[in-house]
């Protein structure tokens, strides 16, 4: 089994994958090179191989993913399904939660095939993205006696085409899944699967759309996996697969952040989790309620939720407007917290697929202050940055002024403070959160969290799998 975190092991793959461009003319190659993100290469006399396997090795290890992923976009490179397969496995890898065959085999059983099938050809579709059904169980020298004989081979999809809708109730669910190798595959190649089996490009039926994800997550829970809404399309509901056992797969129903004060807050509905802030400025703090994508929270997402919410029309006045508003929720005292803001919009390339960057994020609200509560109160009450990121993962940022280890405006060390702040950390982590802390020294010049963003931010992303 290929290693996926083995750089090497996708660029061989890659490698076999870009070999197809040997079919171009030198003079499409770099424009061929730039469509997927690789660099060009001068035609100065050397082979069209020579000049693609260079390019290759000019791509980073960071950016072999992206440019994987483009490649299997272009359909004129005419990748052979078993390779897509093999490529695909080791791009999805650790990318979902386990289900076990006992799981998978139990569901199966479980599903009515005919109403998976009942759209011809929306259903091979499915079958033709995830698995291959164009191989046969005869040798090399069984197909080419066929051959020679001028027959063709019988294939999976043929199989299928007989016992699934020629004849109808000659195969189960079960049937076909041990056919497709569904009870062996990976554990990324299965919940995409399920995905798209319950989705609106195969069932046309919302309601059947819902008794199919119950039949599933009936036999998906005892491996603390689920089918769960986590958007739409074109009106019908989208599911992706998720670990019930992470808490930070739990959904997110209000993000209370960039706040100018402490907010009043009040349940409007404690059953329904309806938030109301009342008293001052009504934007005095911002509560984004909106179902949180697979993809995260990104700029766009939260500039659409500004652009509903401010009725603002102009897409540039929109972001300008809320970057202002972002800006001035941040604490005046630190300007280690807002040079990272600013440095997060300004030292990468901009893009409205990158994770939004939430600041003064609410983490606990008690209606009473510190003093009130006493040894009962909550450790930390907000977080200087927050971000939510594909796949339900979420990732603090904390900004450390002396404030945070020290007494008397920074002249005695205070241990207290110190092991209080090491707590919280505890804390945030038991509920699912990633915390990363920047020194203010680190971000006390602009230009320096400028740098420190362009090598940081890269490194996160790749670490939980941000395509950016």
């Amino acid at each position: 089994m290929v290693d996926s975190r083995d750089p090497s092991a996708l660029r061989t793959l890659v490698g076999n994958l870009v070999a197809g461009l040997g079919s171009l003319t030198h003079k499409e190659l770099n424009p061929a090179f730039e469509q997927l993100g690789m660099p060009p290469v001068p035609d100065d006399g050397t082979s069209k191989r020579d000049r693609i396997e260079l390019s290759l090795s000019q791509v980073p290890d960071d950016g072999l993913r992206r440019v994987t992923q483009h490649i299997l976009e272009q359909s004129h490179l005419h990748v052979s399904p078993s390779l897509r397969y093999q490529v695909e496995d080791l791009l999805w890898a650790e990318d979902a939660p386990e289900i076990p065959k006992k799981a998978r085999r139990e569901l199966a059983r479980a599903l009515v095939l005919w109403e998976l099938s009942q759209h011809h050809d929306r259903f091979m579709r499915l079958l033709d993205q995830f698995w291959i059904a164009t191989d046969s169980d005869l040798s090399f020298e069984e197909v080419e006696g066929l051959l020679l004989n001028g027959m063709r081979p019988v294939t999976l999809r043929d199989l299928i085409e007989r016992h699934v809708f020629r004849n109808s109730g000659d195969w189960s669910t079960e049937d076909l899944f041990e056919k497709l190798g569904a009870f062996e595959a990976g554990d990324a190649r299965f919940s995409r699967f399920l995905e798209g089996l319950v989705s609106a490009d195969v069932l046309l039926d919302e309601s059947l759309q819902a008794k199919t994800v119950g039949t599933i997550n009936l036999h998906l829970q005892c491996a603390g996996v689920e089918l769960r809404v986590t958007g739409n399309d074109g009106g019908y509901p989208l599911f992706t697969t998720v670990s019930t056992r992470l808490p930070s797969n739990r959904r997110p129903k209000n993000i209370i952040f960039a706040s100018l004060g402490k907010p009043d807050i009040r349940f409007r509905s404690s059953v329904d989790n309806d938030i109301e802030i009342v008293g001052g400025r009504p934007d005095a703090t911002l509560v984004y309620d909106r179902d949180i994508p697979t993809a995260g929270l990104r700029w766009r997402d939260l500039h659409s939720w500004w652009q509903d919410t401010s009725k603002i029309s102009s897409e540039l006045e929109v972001r300008t407007d809320l970057y202002q508003r972002l800006l001035r929720s941040l604490p005046t005292n630190s300007p280690g917290q807002t040079n990272l803001f600013v440095a997060y919009q300004t030292a990468l390339p901009p893009s409205a697929d990158d994770p939004a960057l939430l600041p003064e994020v609410w983490l606990h609200w008690d209606h009473k202050t510190v003093q009130e509560r006493g040894p009962e109160a909550l450790l930390r009450s907000r977080m200087d940055f927050l971000m939510l990121l594909p796949h339900g993962q979420r990732v603090v940022l904390e900004v450390d002024g002396s404030q945070h280890y020290t007494r008397d405006h920074g002249s005695t060390p205070d241990s207290a403070k110190y092991a209080e702040m090491v707590a919280a950390d505890r804390d945030l982590k038991l509920r699912g959160y990633e915390v990363f802390r920047f020194g203010h020294d680190e971000l006390k010049h602009l230009n320096a969290a400028q740098d420190l963003v362009r090598q940081f931010i890269p490194d996160m992303f790749r670490r939980f799998r941000v395509m950016s």
